[in-house]
C-alpha cells in the first residue's frame, strides 16, 4: 500500500492506518545526510550561481535527483534542525533558536532519525553543528541516537563579540570539549570532511547513517589560504567551494571502497542566507557581502519569503534514483519518512508526523507534497497550499502569491483571489487550533490574537 501525506491537521487514526511500502532494495542503504547552514538556494552553480564553481555538486545534481521547491520547516538554526531530524514541525517540540546559556534542547521524548537508524543496526555518526541542545549528555548527540559526534554544540558565531556570552566555542568528540575553536575557524570544514571519510571507512562494512551539518557558510566564514586563492580572495565564495571539495571527497570515498551503488547522498541547507544580519555581527572583519544568494527568490534568513525557506537539495543514490529534476514540493520534514522507509525503519505511530515518505515523489511516480505551513517562532505566518502561498505581512498586510507564476513573491493577488485567500487562510485557522500556533490576524484588518 503506498504512502501517502500525513497533512497536518490528519489525526492519529489516520496516522495508525498509514502503513509505509516495501523498502526499494533489500540491503538497507548507507545514508549520507549533508546539511549545510544558512547556504542560500543560488549559492550553487546547478542552482544559476555565475561565479561560485561547485563542480561535484553539480554531478549530484547531474547523476541525482535535483529539487527546485524543497524548503525547509523553519528559516532559523535550531528549529530547522530539530524539523530535519523529527519529522515534525518544530512549533510541536523547539520553535526557538538556542545559544550557549540554553539549559533546554530538543525534547528527550522526541524520536530522531538516528534513534530509528540505530536501531535498525546502522553505525551512527554526526560531525558538525549540533544546536539541539547541550546542557546534559541527555540532550547532544550521543544521547539522540548517534554512536559518535564530533563538532560544535552550536552555531559558530556564539562567542563575543558577536554574542553576549563568557562562553568558549568548544569543538566536541562525544560528549567531552576536547579543545578551544574561537575565531580559528579556517579549517572547520576540512576538520568535518576528514572525520567523514575515517568514519565511511570505518564503517564501509555498513549500515552507516553520518549527519554532516557543516557549520559554514554562516557567518563568520573563512576558508584555507589555497581555497581562498582559488576563489581570487572572494571570502563566501572559498567556503562553498570549500564545502563543495569536502563533498567531491566523500563521494571518491565512496566510490573507491565500492559503496557508491548502495548508499543514499542527501545534500541541502538548514535555510536560506543571512542577508538581514544584524549589526552586532559586522565586527572581526565579517561584512555583509560575506552571505549568499536567494537566487530569484525574495527574502532571508529569519523570514517567511520563499528566500528563507527555499534552499537546494539533491539527492543521489545511483540505480535506484534517476537523474532528473523536481519541480514539485517537498520538505526537510519529509527526509525523515523517506530515509527511515529505506532503512526499513518504522515510523513511530504515538504522535503526529509532518513529514511523509516522498520516495515516489522522486522516482517520478508520485505526488508532490501539496501544503506547507511557515511558522516564525511560534507565530503562524504563512501556509502554502499547490502552488498558492498566503502570507501575513507587519508591512504590507496578507499577500497571495502563485509561486509558479511568481516565485520571487513580487505580485500579490489577495485582493483578486478572495476565495483562495479564504480557504488558504481556514487552513492556517485550523493549524493553529491543533498546534496552538498564533496567527496575526489583524494583519486582515480585523481584532485577533
Amino acid at each position: 500500500m503506498p504512502a501517502h501525506a500525513l497533512r497536518p491537521l490528519w489525526g492519529l487514526l489516520l496516522l495508525l492506518a498509514c502503513q509505509p511500502p516495501a523498502p526499494t532494495v533489500d540491503t538497507p542503504p548507507n545514508i549520507v545526510l549533508i546539511f549545510a547552514d544558512d547556504l542560500g538556494y543560488g549559492d550553487l552553480s546547478c542552482y544559476g550561481n555565475p561565479v561560485i564553481h561547485t563542480p561535484h555538486l553539480d554531478r549530484m545534481a547531474q547523476e541525482g535527483v535535483r529539487l527546485t521547491s524543497f524548503c525547509v520547516a523553519a528559516s532559523v538554526c535550531t528549529p530547522s534542525r530539530a524539523a530535519l531530524l523529527t519529522g515534525r514541525y518544530p512549533i510541536r517540540h523547539l520553535p526557538g533558536n538556542l545559544g550557549p546559556e540554553s539549559m533546554q534542547g530538543l525534547p528527550e521524548t522526541e524520536i530522531t532519525l538516528a534513534n530509528l537508524l540505530q536501531d535498525q543496526g546502522y553505525a551512527t555518526m554526526a560531525i558538525g553543528k549540533w544546536h539541539l541542545g547541550h546542557a546534559t549528555d541527555a540532550l547532544k548527540p550521543t544521547g539522540r541516537g548517534f554512536d559518535r559526534f564530533y563538532g560544535l554544540m552550536y552555531s559558530n558565531d556564539m562567542i563575543r563579540p558577536w554574542v553576549n556570552t563568557d562562553s568558549l566555542l568548544m569543538l566536541y568528540e562525544n560528549e567531552v570539549p576536547v579543545r578551544e575553536v574561537g575565531y580559528e575557524q579556517a579549517n572547520l570544514t576540512r576538520a568535518y570532511t576528514r572525520q567523514a571519510l575515517d568514519f565511511i571507512a570505518e564503517n564501509r562494512n555498513g549500515p552507516f547513517f553520518m549527519y554532516l551539518p557543516y557549520a559554514m557558510p554562516h557567518l563568520p566564514v573563512s576558508a584555507p589560504e589555497d581555497a581562498m586563492q582559488a576563489a581570487g580572495g572572494h571570502r563566501y565564495r572559498a567556503v562553498i567551494q570549500d564545502i563543495d571539495a569536502g563533498v567531491g571527497a566523500i563521494l571518491h570515498q565512496l566510490d573507491s571502497l565500492e559503496l557508491d551503488d548502495n548508499t543514499l547522498v542527501v545534500f541541502t541547507s538548514d535555510n536560506g542566507p543571512w542577508h538581514n544580519l544584524p549589526d552586532r555581527m559586522l565586527q572581526r572583519g565579517n561584512e555583509r557581502w560575506h552571505t549568499g544568494s536567494t537566487g530569484p527568490l525574495r527574502g532571508a534568513k529569519a523570514t517567511t519569503y520563499e528566500g528563507g525557506y527555499r534552499v537546494p537539495a539533491i539527492l543521489r543514490w545511483p540505480g535506484q534514483l534517476p537523474a532528473d529534476r523536481r519541480e514539485g514540493l517537498m520538505t526537510s520534514m519529509d527526509l525523515f519518512a523517506t530515509l527511515a522507509h529505506q532503512a526499513g525503519a518504522l515510523l513511530p505511530t504515538d504522535r503526529p508526523l509532518d513529514g511523509r515518505d516522498m520516495w515516489s515523489f522522486l522516482l517520478g511516480e508520485g505526488p508532490a507534497r501539496d501544503t506547507l505551513f511557515y511558522v516564525n517562532h511560534r507565530r503562524l505566518e504563512a501556509v502554502r497550499i499547490g502552488n498558492w502561498k498566503l502570507r501575513l505581512d507587519r508591512e504590507e498586510g496578507p499577500q497571495l502569491f502563485h509561486l509558479d507564476e511568481d516565485p520571487g513573491e513580487m505580485y500579490n493577488r489577495y485582493e483578486r483571489e478572495g476565495e483562495t485567500a479564504a480557504a488558504l487562510r481556514a487552513a492556517m485557522e485550523a493549524f493553529s487550533a491543533e498546534t496552538d500556533a498564533s496567527i496575526p490576524v489583524e494583519l486582515f484588518g480585523e481584532e485577533g490574537q
